[in-house]
């Protein structure tokens, strides 16, 4: 259990990720599930795509594969993504943007290295959430979110040495701009 001190709570376990290959060879680190951590509803998976340094011509993605009774988060750090899906979305993913796919009835989906970077290469670096739907949402029609880098509200710390970056939820009444079927906090302090 951790400790509380100052209400500061200290960090209770520290887990190792599994290095797991997905989609079309895409190496990925999973931090859940793991041995210690079956299951965290609504949280179904948790992946942090790299950090990988790629050549020319070896990124590899996750090609054409279903979804349906869950949402995915996707957040880039570093490199460029492409998504497209079976009803007609499409987008890019940069340093910073999130992609929140909610796949619901189902979708057929890819995520694929953006055209420029498979060709000359570069740093990837990003992480997938998966966030089980509640039950009366399993099968709502899909819905695509692309929030850019600039769009995400930030929050800078009392003595500006913390910047949030309020991914879902909310932080000192900043709104994130993506809208959630489950209530949850992601926040990214730099």
């Amino acid at each position: 259990m951790p400790q509380e001190k100052d209400g500061l709570r200290s960090v209770a376990t520290v887990t190792a990720s599994v290095p797991t290959l997905e989609g079309a060879g895409f190496l990925v680190n999973r931090a859940l599930p793991n041995a210690a951590h079956r299951s965290l509803d609504p949280f179904l998976l948790l992946d942090q795509m790299g950090p990988n340094d790629l050549a020319p011509g070896d990124a590899s993605g996750f090609p054409d594969h279903p979804h349906r009774g869950f949402e995915t988060v996707t957040y880039m750090l570093e490199g460029r993504f492409e998504h497209k899906d079976s009803r007609g979305h499409k987008g890019q993913l940069g340093p910073g943007d999130v992609q929140w796919m909610t796949a619901g009835a189902g979708v057929v989906h890819s995520e694929m290295p953006e055209e420029t970077f498979k060709r000359e290469g570069g740093r990837i670096n990003g992480l997938q959430l998966w966030v089980n739907l509640p039950k009366r949402d399993k099968m709502i029609t899909p819905r695509y979110q692309e929030i850019p880098s600039d769009e995400i509200p930030t929050v800078r710390s009392e003595d500006g040495q913390v910047t949030i970056r309020v991914i879902a939820g909310e932080v000192d009444g900043r709104r994130a701009a993506v809208e959630t079927r489950t209530p949850i906090i992601y926040h990214h302090y730099v």
